[in-house]
């Protein structure tokens, strides 16, 4: 049910940036005179739209001269609208969405009755040191006998996620009947982790790399990150075991 939950997921993401790009384009309107009420009702002075923006606390020299209307429409609405559609652009772009419908494909809710072999052969193509042109051929059959299969065997129809599917194909000793459907749901399961760790990476490299680390070297900059990533399994390492490591690392002067 999870994973049927990622196409519903991607529709309401497109919903999302469908209402953004129409309030874009004509929700300036809309949006000022709700402003304005909220002025009116709380007794707050509505400032002339048509007079120069002065920004409070700051020096007007060196400012561009632009109109209160041109401020709160374009520097302030428009951009916050624009940060939010390209935040969602840059996480939900055309690839990872097809990706992830996709992978919704295999999940195996409702006897899987959203199965789509085509879909599924579309998946293989991210993945092309795993799936060559060659057995690619077969593999379609395979898909065939696969779902016929799961549709028949009553120990799958309860099933609700991909992780469960996976467990059970393996439990059945389905999965060397069916290598490469089960190497495909390896690599989808893969994924989400995958993802999760590079986000957290550079995340990470934020903290890291820093103006005052500016010209740190790949390798101590991969070493600190590790150290900083994993900190939780650093932490239950006692200063004595770090200590002689170090120390055993090579002879020196002096014992730490």
């Amino acid at each position: 049910m999870r994973d049927q939950d990622i196409v519903n997921t991607m529709l309401l993401v497109d919903l999302c940036k469908e209402q953004l790009q129409k309030m874009r384009n004509d929700g300036w309107e809309t949006f000022i005179g709700k402003v304005s009420t909220f002025y009116v009702k709380h007794n707050i002075q509505i400032p002339d739209l048509n007079d120069v923006y002065a920004p409070l606390g700051r020096k007007k020299r060196g400012l561009a001269k632009v109109t209160n209307l041109h401020h709160f429409q374009v520097d302030v609405f428009l951009s916050v609208v624009d940060i939010q559609l390209q935040e969602l652009d840059n996480r939900s772009n055309e690839v990872n969405k097809e990706l992830l419908i996709c992978m919704a494909c295999l999940c195996p809710f409702d006897r899987f009755s959203s199965f789509d072999t085509a879909k599924l052969l579309r998946l293989t193509t991210f993945y092309p040191a795993e799936f060559s042109s060659v057995e690619l051929i077969g593999f379609e059959y395979q898909l065939e006998n696969f779902i016929a299969d799961m549709r028949k065997d009553e120990r799958f129809w309860t099933l609700k996620n991909i992780e469960e599917l996976s467990m059970k194909l393996f439990e059945t000793k389905k999965h060397v009947l069916y290598s490469k459907v089960y190497l495909l749901l390896k690599l989808v399961l893969l994924l989400p982790v995958a993802t999760a760790s590079v986000e957290r990476a550079f995340s990470s490299m934020t903290f890291i790399k820093n103006k005052v680390r500016n010209s740190i070297g790949d390798q101590l900059l991969n070493d600190c990150l590790v150290t900083y990533i994993e900190k939780d399994l650093f932490l239950s390492i006692s200063d004595d075991d770090i200590i002689n490591r170090f120390q055993n690392m090579r002879s020196r002067r002096e014992r730490l």
